[in-house]
């Protein structure tokens, strides 16, 4: 029998990989001495509901920056400032035809208007939204990696990053 990892048929039948890029953030706004972020709801294929930090594709020639401003203000309701580059998060996973490596660049953004809403997403894919203490966010996000970034979001607010 030939080794599934040796099998040349099958290393034809392996699927296009291609690189996506989006975009998204920490959009915090101080509310009675306290920063908070907004952060969304989404049902995942399971149906299971994952809290999550506002991201999303590149339109037109955007910028990263103005992707995930952009991005925040649809499917959180609030506009925000960005600030700075917090970190890029990037993973693999498979569609029915290819191979995704997805890299998301997040920011910090500081709130200037605007009113918690999902009504905006053009995608419809926000189910909800909250706003969350950012020194807590952590502990309410579904996803490692977005635990990772909003603590890198408290850390540069609080001056220890």
């Amino acid at each position: 029998m030939t080794s599934p990892i040796r099998d040349p048929e099958r290393l034809t039948r392996r699927l296009p990989a291609v690189e996506e890029r989006s975009a998204g953030g920490i959009v915090v706004d101080v509310h009675e001495g306290e920063a908070r972020i907004a952060v969304i709801a989404r049902r995942n294929r399971a149906g299971r509901v994952e809290w999550c930090l506002p991201k999303g594709h590149l339109e037109n020639g955007e910028t990263l920056p103005q992707a995930a401003a952009r991005e925040v203000a649809e499917e959180t309701g609030i506009q925000g400032r960005v600030l700075t580059e917090l970190g890029t998060i990037d993973y693999w996973f498979a569609t029915s035809d290819r191979r995704v490596h997805k890299y998301v660049h997040h920011y910090l953004l500081e709130a200037t208007g605007g009113r918690l809403t999902i009504e905006n997403d053009p995608d419809h894919e926000a189910i909800d939204v909250a706003w969350l203490p950012l020194r807590q966010a952590h502990e309410h996000l579904t996803f490692p990696n977005e635990r990772r970034i909003a603590r890198q979001a408290w850390a540069r607010l609080s001056g220890d990053g």
